[in-house]
């Protein structure tokens, strides 16, 4: 079976194809590329593969202007650090969403999927739109659970935070920190990605590499060149923090349910 990887980041493109082969062995990874221009060349030039694995935010736009410019009759396995795109993501021919940092069990999870939608249309459904359409209410039913408190250290002493008391989450000379509205900082021992995965996203965006904002320490927002945006969070910090064009019509959306 052949499959293609979409990801802007040579790391992280490295690792899925470790994974994918790991999980399934027999998969053919029949070429990879970091954006949606040669994405599109691509897929142009070359016989469709059976599977994409693709990111979501690229180095030149986001992965959906690909499926919007060209028609792709392959399965999409989307990944992202980001939570906001799931349902945009549902509106290509998505047969799963997977969440940054990936691990072995997930994208075994995601290939059965697969093979679950191949197998049904192998013996005689051959309505793959009802196919895809069962299987993306399934991924919808699955509840997630996010963690309501947060166990941090401060010298000897250990202080539990509530989702309430947090006011964003920062990265700073390779180490991540909380701070909370009373303004007081301390270190935590999750990665900004490890945070993301395991927050309220209903509370919680993140807004760029180095921060995760509660919406409720968000107080101003500005336009800002080249279609960013500039926000200024309570408490206050001595950084700019900024949102991207990509990212920013997500963010809008996220501040505007």
């Amino acid at each position: 079976m052949d499959i293609f990887i979409i990801e802007d980041e040579p790391m992280a493109s490295k690792l899925l194809t470790r994974l994918i082969k790991d999980a399934a062995p027999d998969m053919n990874i029949v070429g990879t590329t970091d954006n949606v221009v040669s994405a599109i060349k691509w897929f142009q030039e070359n016989k469709h593969p059976d599977l994409i694995f693709s990111d979501i935010e690229l180095l030149d736009g986001q992965s959906f202007e690909i499926f919007n410019s060209i028609e792709i009759s392959s399965p999409v396995i989307f990944t992202t650090a980001y939570h906001d795109f799931a349902l945009k993501a549902f509106k290509v021919n998505s047969i799963d969403y997977l969440l940054k940092p990936l691990n072995k069990v997930d994208i075994k999870k995601a290939l059965d999927k697969y093979k679950v939608l191949k197998d049904k249309m192998s013996t005689g459904n051959n309505n793959a739109g009802e196919v895809l359409k069962g299987l993306i209410n399934d991924l919808k039913s699955e509840k997630k659970t996010y963690k309501s408190r947060f166990l941090v250290k401060m010298g000897d002493r250990l202080v539990s935070l509530t989702n309430d008391q947090i006011a964003y989450f920062y990265s700073e000379d390779k180490l991540v920190f909380v701070q909370t509205i009373e303004n007081k900082k301390y270190p935590v021992d999750f990665s900004l990605d490890e945070l993301e995965n395991t927050i309220d996203p209903s509370s919680f965006f993140r807004l760029n590499r180095q921060f995760i904002s509660n919406i409720n320490s968000i107080v101003s927002i500005h336009n800002y060149f080249n279609g960013k945006l500039k926000l200024t969070l309570k408490p206050s910090i001595e950084k700019e923090i900024l949102v991207s064009r990509e990212k920013a019509s997500s963010f809008k959306d996220w501040l505007d349910r």
